[in-house]
């Protein structure tokens, strides 16, 4: 490509203005005639997902194989920041391979809910670890020329309503919990590119947030790519512009690129504006190009031995009462149709058309040869809830003949998918009924479980086993089958709570809100930070995971803490048990005598350790002054509280193995100033109490509340606009008609794909989608002036909208 300065001045203003939206669903526009190539994007949280038929945004259609990866909710459980940088790699290397310039993620949102649908494509509940992960992610892809997209910039933490639900969050929160994340992969990892999310924040939609975008994306944070719309997520395109979004996702968007020309007609934008996006694009698509000229290719095998590695780092071993690993002798019963037909990934855009996928069974019986008597026994049907007692009568019988019992159990995948969120946190009946009665008949009883998100577990005291696999890639079953008899031993830790209940999550009174408007009443307490306040007990608490051998932690000490807040802690670890193991260790810091809320404790650092038997180890921890900072909402600003604070080092975040207290002398003194209620929680202040849920938010943010939740969750029926959904026009008769065809359009579309799971996702998507984004989303022969006319037969006159709708027909 020439120089981009030079291109800039090539180009005429119609030229620049075609750049601003997608050739297509996944191709960045290019120019021939000035050598500058179009390139490719395409999903890819864990794993490369190119379409080679017609394309489609949630992976219904045929893709390309490729290698399945564990999904981020079991990636994050490694805490191996080295481990993520080279799956980062490999699926790099993958991209090389197809000619694909930026890969779709990774999504660095926080885990507010355990029921949001989409959580197996996210870290963690905790902003720091996330970031970390984040980071390491981007880093590693990027390490081979290829772009990534950090998303989805923010706080879109739930799938109902996702492309209109406007977010209210406090600025603490916003700055503590929902961003910090972002700031450190942005910051640390220098991103290609950033996905700005389908929903509004504090009212404004993020896509065109100039606060968020301009002042502090690339201001404050000093971010200098390309951000780009979630597929559909554009509102108005010029306040995107002003606002700092870059490209419109997918294109032509035919409508949006004629209202830019008129606004550069008319003057409301200017042509310093389009140049500096257009610079932007232009630089992602010279950089990655530039690695895309050489031919590239991969080790399938090699990348399928590195996703088993990466699972056997990932699973969490929550419960084990001497059984595993289990010994490769006796009868061993494997129950459970997973163990034969996996559920290894998620649904919806990240849906990865694998290379090759291990089943427990099969790997099961390959380890161990002769070695043991094994059997097996369904149990259940993989793909519904449906219970059917000779299943689990059959496995009962199995399981009385046997002397130690494999039982594998999840969630099926029409319980949890992007499109639609979770109703509840339970396994499916027909699991738990299985569980229950072969734990009645056998004690021995190991269960592996194979879920995106927490589940509660009602039988967990009638088991001796319980491992974690969240959803574990293509090679998940010869990774189980390997930890489960002792060749690899389990070091992975939980990146997020599990809770004994939904009703203990903080969240729960407002997920996911009204039908317009979502209320982050909690504030700062999300996750553990919320059950250490309250003092909430847990199934298993942030950063739990067992091992087959043990560990000592011992002689923590630390330096003197200078001017700029710097401190170094160090500790030793040993290895006391007989088998080589890792150890995640975890470093919290307690501000003891807060004036603030703050949690009770914060994890601000963490590595993992791999220590031979008998093997001890020092470890060197360093803090920053973000390490122990709040946000100040009145300055705008990190600012550090005057007093003691408490160092805890240890195995999770409710086992502490060592603590150490320090004194932060030239911090600023809070109870000069406690009055102003901008430090004072919206709607807690130092919450001494069991439980906080019911009590009522106070100050300004409460007033904001009240006005605004009432007013945006009332239903809507008329008069319709561009932001009214499909589901808001159902309540008149041509709304009604109009989505029933859209829906039986739908389905016919997904043809041989539309299973139940296809079926949920695509109806609930359609539903909820507001009328804007048929241009966008509908293809090239719908525009925004059909959807006027649309909008015109449900408000005004059929005949009207008509008329409309076919003048717009033959215009396009």
């Amino acid at each position: 490509m020439e120089n981009i300065k030079d291109l800039l001045n090539m180009m005429s203003p119609e030229q620049k203005i075609q750049f601003l939206a997608g050739d297509d669903f996944w191709n960045i526009h290019g120019e021939e005639s000035l050598n500058i190539p179009s390139v490719m994007v395409t999903d890819g949280p864990h794993g490369l997902r190119k379409q080679n038929t017609k394309a489609d945004h949630l992976g219904f259609n045929e893709s390309v194989p490729a290698t399945c990866f564990p999904t981020a909710s079991a990636i994050a459980s490694s805490w191996d920041t080295n481990l993520i940088n080279n799956i980062g790699i490999a699926l790099a290397e993958e991209c090389l391979n197809e000619k694909i310039a930026i890969l779709l993620g990774p999504g660095a949102n926080i885990k507010r809910s355990p029921l949001c649908g989409r959580n197996f494509e996210y870290f963690s509940e905790d902003p720091y670890l996330s970031g970390k992960m984040a980071a390491a992610f981007i880093k590693g892809v990027q390490s081979k020329g290829i772009g990534t997209s950090l998303k989805h910039f923010v706080v879109n933490n739930q799938e109902t309503n996702r492309m209109t639900i406007d977010t209210i969050v406090d600025d603490r929160a916003l700055r503590e919990i929902y961003l910090a994340g972002f700031e450190e992969a942005v910051k640390t990892a220098k991103p290609v590119s950033v996905m700005a999310a389908y929903n509004k924040l504090n009212g404004v939609y993020c896509s065109e947030n100039m606060e968020l975008l301009t002042y502090l994306l690339r201001e404050e944070w000093g971010f200098e790519g390309m951000i780009v719309t979630d597929w559909g997520a554009a509102n108005d395109r010029i306040a995107g512009l002003l606002a700092g979004l870059d490209l419109e996702m997918p294109g032509p968007s035919t409508s949006n690129i004629e209202l830019i020309k008129n606004a550069l007609k008319n003057k409301k934008i200017s042509i310093d504006t389009i140049d500096n996006s257009l610079e932007r694009i232009l630089n992602v698509i010279s950089s990655t190009s530039e690695a895309l000229s050489a031919n590239a290719d991969y080790d399938i095998e090699e990348h399928h031995l590195l996703a088993k590695k990466v699972l056997c780092e990932s699973a969490v071993l929550l419960k084990n009462e001497n059984i595993l690993p289990l010994e490769q002798k006796g009868k061993i019963a494997v129950i459970g149709a997973f163990a034969k037909e996996p559920r290894y990934q998620g649904s919806g855009s990240s849906r990865i058309k694998p290379t090759k996928i291990n089943n427990a069974w099969d790997s099961i019986n390959n380890l161990l040869n002769s070695n043991a008597n094994i059997i097996y026994s369904a149990g259940y049907d993989p793909v519904t809830d449906k219970i059917d007692q000779t299943l689990i009568d059959e496995a009962v019988k199995c399981a009385e003949l046997s002397d130690n019992v494999i039982i594998f159990a999840g969630l099926p995948e029409i319980f949890e998918s992007e499109g639609f969120d979770r109703k509840n946190i339970n396994l499916t009946e027909s699991h738990n009924m299985l569980i229950n009665s072969v734990s009645n008949v056998n004690k021995n009883c190991i269960v592996i479980l194979s879920n995106g998100a927490p589940v509660s577990m009602p039988w967990i005291n009638n088991v001796k086993a319980v491992l974690e696999t969240y959803l574990g890639g293509q090679a998940w079953g010869a990774a189980c089958a390997d930890l489960i008899f002792g060749i690899e031993n389990p070091s992975g830790k939980l990146a997020e709570t599990f809770p004994m209940s939904l009703e203990d999550v903080p969240s729960t009174v407002n997920f996911p809100g009204g039908n317009k408007t979502v209320a982050y009443a909690e504030s700062i307490y999300v996750g553990y930070r919320y059950y250490e306040k309250t003092k909430t007990k847990v199934l298993f608490p942030f950063g739990h995971g067992l091992s087959y051998t043990n560990f000592e932690y011992s002689n923590i000490s630390t330096t003197t803490i200078d001017e700029n807040y710097n401190i170094a802690v160090s500790f030793d670890i040993k290895n006391t048990g007989t088998v080589a193991g890792k150890e995640i260790v975890q470093l919290y810091v307690k501000d003891k005598d807060s004036v603030v809320f703050k949690p009770e404790k914060e994890l601000k650092s963490f590595d993992k350790i791999s220590l031979q038997p008998g093997e001890t180890k020092t470890i060197t921890f360093n803090l920053d002054k973000r390490s122990f900072s709040f946000w100040d909402s009145s300055n705008s600003s990190w600012i550090v509280e005057s007093g003691d604070y408490e160092i805890l080092v240890g195995s999770s975040s409710t086992d502490i193995r060592l603590n150490h207290t320090i004194s932060i002398e030239n911090g600023n003194r809070i109870s000069d100033w406690v009055k102003n209620l901008k430090y004072i929680s919206p709607g807690y202040y130092k919450p001494e109490i069991a439980n906080f849920k019911n009590l009522s938010p106070s100050g300004d943010f409460a007033k904001f509340l009240g006005k605004a939740i009432p007013q945006a969750n009332k239903p809507i029926d008329g008069p319709f606009n561009r932001l009214s959904t499909m589901k808001d026009i159902s309540t008149t008769r041509i709304g009604k008609i109009i989505l029933k065809m859209m829906l039986k359009e739908s389905d016919k579309r997904n043809g041989k794909n539309n299973d139940e799971t296809t079926q949920e996702l695509m109806h609930t998507m359609i539903k909820e989608m507001p009328l804007r984004a048929l241009a966008t989303m509908g293809g090239e022969d719908f525009t925004i002036e059909m959807v006027d006319g649309i909008i015109t037969m449900l408000n005004d006159s059929f005949f009207k909208g008509l008329k409309q709708i076919t003048a717009a027909r033959k215009n396009s």
